[in-house]
């Protein structure tokens, strides 16, 4: 039998070595670099630990609700199959992929002072509801990462082989057997990461708590940060925040890794997914009840945003188009980077006993978007002009955030894959080039079309490096929506949106479902 420590593809030992340097360098090194340019550590008032204290409340609450409400969903869509599913899903994952000032907008049309929802209460003689401070926070990243969690839940129910059902047929399982012996242990493997993850992504959220929060009771420490580097310049007490919220994630993400287990269903035969308690109409009446509810919540406020910039769309100015030609390079660019540093990683992860690599892996949402960026311009002043290095910069650093939701989604299928035919490929001696081909990339197909998919949708959206770094002749789109709103030119503002939107979605569509060419949706 071959050796059990070979390695799974040529140079994954490599690769998986350069993208954990790469991300100590962006995430700690950038601190580092702060902390040596400012002198020091700074000190944090009572406001800061408001912040603080802020900053956790509303991650958790936003990550619970956010898993909860998922589980029904992707255990309805799991269960059922419908004309225009694939595009029912791909479409819930629209608010994930929606740049956060985008989707903003889309929840204050819907729920906000002057939106739909007050407007119907006003109608009917009630009084108006404020969505901003804790519960307007909550409510948009629940927004935001309700898509998410459904997309990695279903990955989950996917990963249950149908032979299981098949059996749990054959014994006479009720649904309630099911949920016990089937998805229960499922939703124990996968049901801490996905928190963990939402939570560190509201943790370190700075639009969200920009626009819907702000105020000494609803700051965050991420908007803390913004206003030390902005208004104060005060590099100490920005990276003691800083400090402070990657120590906060690390302990985090650890908490979450002794608390996930395998779920251990083994492998199956790939045949298609037979549900043994789809057919009773208690249950038929609870999925649909669950997708419609969820379908009316997620794409209203993209309707409305639709709706707003459409008739703007075909007179937007030429810098928005080329705005928009630059933001599609840099997508591109950010995801062949992160899949190429993503899939070793993984691999390595997935034979390697310890935790260390997977905590690398997670420090991008730990640390600060705005530390980073600082820290490189920092870093980089001295040597070439800020502006030069904008695309590149911005490229680089969008696949490295981007990093933790790629594996995330590859994590359990890298592990599912050594488990079910790693002792076989060895026996086989089936290495090297090869069984990166026959085995790994057939059987990770669906979750690295995923990944690249949301890696390009992310990166389109992103308003953070290049906000530190363009100029005027560099500008993403992104960026020149928020110029575009800040000169109150709402209607170019609202087409710009529309053409974003449109962008970030087919980018995700298109490598999303090109993971799933070959599978059924």
């Amino acid at each position: 039998m071959a050796d059990r420590a070979q390695p799974l593809s040529p140079g994954l030992g490599a690769g998986a070595g350069i993208a954990a340097t790469l991300i100590l360098a962006l995430t700690l090194g950038t601190l580092g670099a702060v902390i040596h340019r400012a002198g020091g550590l700074g000190s944090l008032g009572p406001a800061d630990w408001a912040a603080l204290r802020f900053t956790v409340t509303q991650a958790a609450l936003s990550a619970a609700l956010s898993l909860l409400l998922a589980i029904p969903v992707a255990r309805a869509l799991a269960r059922r199959r419908f004309p225009g599913r694939g595009v029912l899903i791909t479409l819930l994952g629209a608010p994930f992929i929606l740049p956060v000032i985008v989707a903003v907008m889309g929840i204050l049309a819907i729920f906000g002072r002057a939106g739909l929802l007050n407007d119907a209460l006003a109608a009917l003689g009630a009084e108006r509801v404020s969505i901003y401070g804790l519960s307007g926070v909550v409510l948009a990243h629940v927004f935001l990462n309700l898509p998410l969690a459904v997309r990695l839940l279903l990955q989950g129910w996917r990963g249950i082989p149908a032979e299981r059902f098949r059996l749990a047929a054959a014994l006479g399982f009720s649904s309630t057997d099911i949920s016990r012996h089937l998805e229960r242990p499922m939703l124990r493997a996968l049901g801490p990461g996905i928190f963990v993850t939402i939570f560190l992504i509201c943790l370190t959220s700075f639009a969200v708590a920009l626009t819907l929060g702000g105020g000494p009771k609803a700051t965050t420490v991420e908007l803390a940060i913004y206003q030390a580097f902005r208004f104060d310049f005060d590099l100490g007490r920005a990276a003691q925040l800083a400090s402070l919220q990657l120590a906060l994630c690390a302990t985090a993400t650890l908490a979450a890794a002794r608390l996930t287990l395998p779920a251990g269903f083994g492998a199956g035969l790939d045949r298609a997914l037979a549900r043994p308690d789809a057919a009773t109409l208690p249950l038929k009446l609870q999925d649909a009840a669950a997708i419609s509810v969820a379908s009316l919540f997620l794409l209203a406020p993209l309707a409305a945003v639709i709706l707003a910039g459409l008739p703007s769309l075909a007179t937007l100015p030429a810098p928005v188009w080329e705005a928009a030609q630059r933001s599609l390079l840099v997508a591109l660019a950010s995801t062949a980077l992160a899949i190429a540093l993503a899939l070793p990683l993984a691999l390595a992860i997935a034979r390697s006993k310890g935790r260390l690599l997977e905590t690398i892996g997670m420090l991008p949402l730990a640390t600060s978007a705005l530390v980073i960026g600082t820290g490189l311009f920092l870093l980089l002043r001295g040597l070439a002009s800020p502006a030069a290095l904008a695309l590149p910069v911005t490229a680089a650093v969008n696949a490295v955030m981007a990093l933790p939701f790629c594996l995330r989604a590859l994590i359990p299928a890298a592990r599912d894959l050594e488990t079910d035919y790693g002792r076989l490929a060895e026996s086989l001696g089936l290495s090297g080039a090869a069984r990166l081909r026959h085995l790994t990339l057939p059987r990770l197909r669906q979750p690295l079309g995923f990944a690249a998919g949301l890696t390009a949708a992310l990166s389109m959206g992103d308003l953070g490096v290049i906000a530190l770094f363009a100029d005027a002749e560099r500008a993403t789109l992104p960026l020149q929506l928020y110029r575009l709103m800040g000169a109150y030119r709402m209607a170019d503002a609202a087409g710009a949106a529309v053409l974003l939107l449109a962008l970030s979605l087919a980018l995700f569509w298109i490598l999303d479902r090109g993971g799933r060419a070959d599978a059924q949706a």
